[in-house]
């Protein structure tokens, strides 16, 4: 019969290193594992644990090297005869470790006593099933071996076990208790500090040098007379968070049999579906519920407990915390903050930022097998099925036939913004996380694997060939999984977002402690009303480009490219005026009376024309000019480095007349919107700036385009300008620029892009190979690389403060939208940071939670 466990214990340890775990052992979870403290926190709620004795990691690692401790005295607290298990106690639960013996000490004399107390078949069970655990993990015999001799009936092939373990091994079963325990902890303690298991648990995030704790535990049978079993059991649903009671149970088993006991296995409360625990021995369930709602209280979290019965008699072998998906973890925080468990501070703490992104978008089920073709950059999260297309156009036929699509390039640009809103999800052969495909993707909420380069892109051909020599072709379905990067054969199961109750409240609880604004990049109504929804404080970010790509404004801006006078392009851009002034009537609209900071034009002219032969002929059809002179207009735009050209603030300076009809769409649009409702201050940013003169001659015409507007419409109206701090020339003058604006705005993937001299399209195809070799710590283009680029930044905003203390700073890249960039923003002084819409809840915990832990520490 179990011992109960003695609240003193008979031997005391005099090492600390292997100590029976009492209310007051020395006892952490950095020198003995979670398992240990865990089980000591049961211990000291008075709850029924077998007794244990926790080794250390100094211990196991000493055992691992052949230096082994006094047996007799660690048996010693177990009295005579026990029955142990061993299981592994590593400092985080999630970096694994080797599997659990059970019933060591199990022997023939053993067996004889116990078929006395328990029955014979139970015994022989016992038996059979520690000889087999120690013939594969501890003698490393192949398990096929015992295949033969296995029957249904335990007591009738125990001998046929035993004996094929003595022909494999060449010598009788240990009988001796101190030399199984022994083998079963040095076993182990190797095992943990192999080449494989230290590679894979790395690949978890543990450091190379992590340790392993070991918990020996006496036994609770599980079988034999009465009521005996195991099971597990928690008080929430691991995937929604819901308050209900999960787990199973399963008679005469041990360990977590209970999980995979198939049709055997009993619920635990009373279900329809089947018979349960509760009805079979309600004693025990009460037991168990009370149990594990204690756990929850003192312990302050939801646990999952391990737990064995014994003739009726509940006993807890372990708790853990639950597994949970991020639609979990937001809805237990929210819980146990509400009953008053933990703090809404600690609520926020708990869930990870990065996570919010499960919540978000449509995710793969991770219980579900993947099929996976290839692998590149998870650029923008989230999933979609849908059939290969390669064209915009062929994206929109389908959108039109409301078919499902993923749109394929080599890599996309402004010409494929139609082909990405018609499309479900974007998979690109090159590029990185701020290539035109990912930041697009991010901004739409549209899934996206860029970089796929292990993927055989056959344009011409329309077909993918993955590289176990499968071919796609174009209308084949496959699943793009933008969250991790992955290219899917087929329909995978997908999740659909879970913005629930739970969900709004920890966002409401993050905004009332976070102190730095966050703004979202949007370009569209609909990028709008996304960043509405998810409480953004203003656009920090409208790329105003975008907007001339529909096919009635290309026609104008290429007639306006090619004018050859002042006069002519003004005319030509007379078309696009209503059409811009509607863009931001309906932004200002939708953020009603929220900040809008619009970024003038910005990319070269030569991407609004043709690339090819019979676009340069359909468009000299429409301009009613030779072919010869579209191609050499096109070839006189052409440039060598087209990102370090004739583009942004260059433009404005040499082609006025674009911001001006910019400047005065956004006037008229600012006084149409606020007759309707909040007066509008938009915000006029000048990309790409270098020179404080560039900023004046800009300024000096936007200006003379509002006084005029006022004067034409008798409505005064108030506007701010500022730059955006795209070239490190931008931040080292920073002092001689802010006299003339009212914000600068640092557009981090640009200055990222100058600083390093990398093109953030291209770094993708070695960035990989240099954040292995540790020649960056990250990609730059994906955390904000505070050393260099933030030093610009900081340099940037000290000098700007000093000249004009007023005022506001911001970044405006894609690193807006992560943590570590919004902890350095925030100690730098900025005043906010905007980021794609479906970034904006991630920012607004991740201040949240750094606001947190500004006033804790």
């Amino acid at each position: 019969m179990l011992r109960p466990r003695k609240k003193d214990a008979a031997v005391q340890q005099s090492d600390p290193d292997i100590t029976p775990i009492t209310p007051d052992a020395p006892i952490a979870a950095d020198t003995h594992g979670g398992r240990a403290k865990c089980l000591q926190r049961l211990v000291r709620l008075d709850l029924p644990v077998p007794s244990t004795v926790a080794l250390s990691f100094d211990a196991v690692h000493a055992i691992a090297g052949g230096e082994m401790p006094d047996m007799a005295g660690l048996l010693a607290p177990f009295g005579q005869s026990p029955l142990l298990c061993v299981r592994p106690s590593s400092e985080d639960p999630d970096w694994g470790g080797p599997g659990a013996v059970l019933n060591i000490g199990m022997n023939d004399a053993h067996y004889v006593e116990l078929c006395d107390r328990i029955g014979k078949p139970a015994a022989a069970a016992l038996y059979r099933r520690f000889v087999q655990a120690y013939a594969v993990h501890v003698a490393r015999l192949d398990a096929d071996a015992f295949d033969d001799a296995c029957t249904d009936d335990p007591a009738e092939s125990l001998g046929a076990i035993l004996h094929v373990y003595e022909e494999e091994t060449e010598e009788p079963f240990p009988q001796d208790p101190a030399v199984q325990l022994a083998e079963v902890l040095r076993s182990m303690a190797r095992a943990w500090e192999g080449t494989t298991a230290r590679l894979l648990r790395q690949a978890k995030g543990a450091p190379a040098d992590a340790g392993l704790g070991l918990v020996v535990q006496e036994m609770a049978l599980g079988l034999g007379q009465g009521e005996c079993g195991s099971g597990v059991i928690q008080l929430v649903d691991s995937q929604t968070g819901a308050r209900q009671i999960t787990g199973r149970y399963l008679s005469q088993s041990q360990g977590r049999e209970a999980l995979t006991g198939g049709a055997d296995a009993l619920y635990l409360e009373r279900d329809p579906r089947g018979p349960s625990l509760e009805e079979l021995a309600p004693e025990a369930f009460a037991d168990l519920e009370r149990y594990t709602a204690l756990m929850r209280e003192k312990l302050r979290e939801e646990m999952q407990a391990e737990f064995t019965i014994e003739n009726g008699k509940v006993y807890l072998l372990d708790g853990v915390r639950v597994a949970r998906t991020a639609r979990a973890a937001v809805a237990i925080a929210v819980k146990l903050a509400e009953d008053g468990i933990i703090s809404r501070q600690e609520a926020l703490m708990r869930v990870e930022p990065r996570a919010l992104n499960e919540l978000l978008h449509r995710q793969v089920d991770p219980e579900a097998p993947r099929d996976v073709l290839g692998r590149g950059v998870a650029a923008s999260p989230g999933a979609a099925t849908g059939r290969i297309v390669f064209t915009a156009a062929a994206a929109q036929a389908c959108a039109a036939r409301d078919e499902a699509c993923i749109l394929v390039r080599r890599e996309t640009s402004p010409e494929d913004i139609r082909g990405m809103h018609a499309a479900v999800a974007v998979l690109t052969e090159r590029g990185g996380m701020t290539s035109h495909a990912a930041v697009i993707g991010r901004g739409m909420g549209l899934p996206c694997v860029v970089g796929a380069s292990e993927i055989r892109f056959q344009t011409r051909k329309k077909q993918l060939r993955a590289p176990d020599g499968r071919v796609f072709r174009e209308g084949d379905v496959i699943t793009v999984d933008g969250t991790h990067g992955d290219v899917l054969a087929g329909r995978a199961p997908l999740l659909e977002p879970a913005r629930d109750t739970s969900f709004q409240t920890l966002m409401g609880w993050a905004d009332a402690v976070r102190d730095i604004a966050v703004r979202a990049n949007a370009d569209t109504p609909a990028d709008a009303e996304v960043a509405r929804k998810f409480r953004a404080q203003g656009i920090g970010l409208c790329r105003t480009e975008h907007m001339f790509f529909e096919t009635d404004r290309l026609t104008a801006m290429r007639e306006m490219i090619f004018a050859d006078t002042s006069e002519d392009r003004a005319a030509a851009l007379e078309i696009l005026l209503p059409m811009q002034r509607g863009d931001f009537t309906d932004l200002f609209r939708i953020m009603q009376g929220q900040p809008v900071c619009i970024r003038l034009f910005d990319p070269p002219l030569h991407e609004f024309l043709p690339t090819d032969r019979a676009g340069h002929r359909e468009l000299a059809e429409s301009l009613d000019i030779p072919v010869s002179e579209v191609t050499r207009r096109v070839e006189a735009l052409g440039e060598y480095n087209p990102m370090l050209g004739m583009r942004g603030v260059r433009l404005g300076v040499t082609v006025p007349e674009i911001y001006e009809m910019q400047a005065r769409a956004i006037f008229e649009a600012t006084i149409e919107a606020s007759r309707e409702g909040d007066p509008v201050v938009p915000e006029i940013m000048i990309p790409l700036v270098s020179a404080r003169r560039e900023v004046a001659l800009v300024k000096a015409r936007i200006d003379a385009v509002a006084a005029a507007v006022r004067s034409e419409t008798g409505t005064d109206f108030a506007f701010r300008l500022g730059v955006m701090v795209e070239t490190p020339r931008a931040a080292l003058r920073a002092a001689d620029i802010a006299p003339q604006v009212s914000f600068l705005s640092f557009g981090t993937n640009d200055l990222t892009q100058m600083t390093y001299g990398l093109s953030r399209d291209d770094a993708g195809r070695f960035m990989s190979d240099y954040v292995q070799q540790g020649v960056y710590p990250e990609d730059p283009f994906h955390t904000l690389d505070t050393e260099g680029v933030g030093e610009l930044l900081t340099i940037g905003a000290e000098r700007g403060r000093s000249a004009c203390p007023e005022l506001v700073l911001s970044i405006c890249g894609e690193h807006g939208g992560n943590p570590e960039s919004i902890a350095f923003c925030r100690a730098a002084g900025f005043d906010y940071v905007s980021c794609s819409p479906f970034r904006v809840p991630v920012a607004r915990l991740a201040a949240a939670q750094l606001a947190v832990a500004d006033k804790i520490s």
